[in-house]
């Protein structure tokens, strides 16, 4: 199995089980997360209490929806951010991300993050913030937003600031 870290707090962010297709030539990576129900345990232990005479006393097992991607790593949703707030987070983003990258991979990441987050930018206001459990300022954010029509939300890592661990 591999895991995703982010690069810069060492939070898991995501893992092989989770496909994801590169957009953005590879700076950003989609993933399609799903609503699941969590909680909801059904015990069918055979007996028939109203045959029985009893009362069929069901069980309140709080039962929740929650984002599979989201309750996996322990996202935390953060506030939304306006175009100011996101530019300045990002332009520290990229500062910190470049030191940690290396050779090829730092070129490719300098070369193709200004189009990824000006992509970004563009839908800016139909995102969701999540970042790691640490909860860590200078982590990688995570994006959320729904394509039109889904019902399901999709989601973006910044691809460069994760570093892939076999388990």
């Amino acid at each position: 199995m591999l895991v995703y870290q982010d690069l810069l707090t060492g939070d898991e962010l995501l893992w092989d089980s989770f496909p994801y297709n590169e957009i953005q030539n590879g700076v950003l990576w989609e993933v399609e997360g799903k609503w699941v129900v969590k909680g909801a345990v059904d015990f069918d232990i055979g007996a028939n209490p109203s045959a029985e005479g009893g009362e069929d006393e069901g069980v309140d097992d709080q039962v929740v929806k929650v984002v599979d991607i989201v309750d996996t790593f322990r996202l935390q949703e953060q506030p939304a951010f306006d175009k100011k707030q996101f530019v300045t987070y990002m332009k520290r983003y990229i500062k910190l991300l470049t030191a940690k990258l290396e050779g090829e991979k730092q070129e490719e990441f300098k070369r193709n993050i200004e189009a990824a987050t000006k992509y970004l930018l563009s839908m800016l206001k139909d995102l969701q913030f999540f970042v790691g459990e640490s909860m860590h300022d200078d982590g990688s954010l995570v994006f959320a937003y729904y394509k039109e029509g889904a019902t399901d939300p999709t989601f973006l890592y910044l691809g460069h600031g994760l570093k892939e661990i076999k388990c």
